[in-house]
């Protein structure tokens, strides 16, 4: 019998998720408590089921896939719901976190009798039926239970080491990329006040045209984003925190992105000058 997968929340990563499991034949549940019009038809279009705290429970996996702030108080949400099920899911926590948060959610978790496994995703949402997906890298001594998803689509990596080693690895991943996105973006910026934004372009063009064409990628479309990248830049600060500059450094791109989605939110000035610089090579 196939499994029965529970996806919290619906949103650009979970419905994906969801939408490529339910392609490949399962029933995918998900809580629509609390959420938009906009995540609900969103869950509805990847197929995905709406189900009760109670129905989820009964999965036989349940993936936390949010934004990395809310992961410890989904397993808080469902830790008392576990406990008094019969069922006992693996509960797969797929979120940006430290180590250290993720030992805070296993340690919420595995009392109630469910397993737990650790997971890091890297990479774009799936399209639904076929073409490469994100890697879904999972630790811990429950891994080989979430890997047989592998036959529904997913692209399911163990990692050995430590239970939080996928944690360590999707913070690694991620300073490295999106803290590359904050340099650039505030260097862009500061060109551009500076009035040598013209200048700056042309020669990242000519001596750096590979990692030009990166950050024009890439942040054209993090604007919208910054908001969820705040909580991942203070997961970072606090894995790399035996390292004060570490710290800092981390600590500063969270503010920066905080900056960069208030200014979204807002009047824009901020992207606007950044989509300008972005797309220089794009005027008539």
């Amino acid at each position: 019998m196939n499994p029965v997968v529970a996806i919290i929340a619906p949103g650009m990563m979970g419905a994906a998720v969801g939408g490529r499991l339910v392609a490949h034949g399962l029933k995918v549940l998900t809580s629509l408590t609390g959420r938009s019009t906009e995540t609900a038809a969103r869950a509805k279009a990847a197929g995905m089921t709406a189900a009760t705290d109670e129905e989820i429970a009964g999965a036989d996996f349940v993936l936390s896939i949010l934004p990395p702030g809310d992961a410890v108080a989904l397993a808080q949400r469902f830790a008392p719901v576990f406990t008094t099920s019969n069922a006992k899911p693996v509960f797969v926590d797929c979120n940006a976190i430290s180590p250290p948060t993720s030992e805070r959610v296993a340690a919420t978790i595995t009392p109630t009798g469910a397993l737990f496994v650790d997971v890091g995703i890297i990479g774009s949402p799936p399209p639904p039926k076929e073409g490469a997906g994100p890697r879904f890298y999972a630790s811990g001594a429950h891994a080989g239970r979430f890997a047989t998803l592998k036959n529904f689509g997913l692209d399911i990596r163990v990692l050995n080491g430590p239970p939080t080693a996928a944690s360590a690895l999707k913070m690694s991943y991620a300073g490295i990329t999106k803290g590359t996105q904050a340099l650039g973006a505030v260097m862009m910026l500061a060109a551009t006040r500076g009035g040598t934004a013209d200048a700056l372009f042309a020669e990242l063009k000519h001596s750096q045209p590979q990692t030009l064409a990166s950050l024009q990628r890439s942040l054209a479309i993090m604007p919208p984003k910054a908001y969820r990248w705040v909580a991942e830049m203070h997961e970072i600060a606090d894995f790399v925190s035996e390292d004060p500059a570490g710290y800092e450094l981390y600590s500063g791109a969270a503010h920066f992105f905080e900056q960069f989605a208030h200014d979204f939110a807002g009047d824009k000035k901020e992207v606007d000058a950044l989509m300008a610089f972005l797309n220089k090579d794009k005027k008539a």
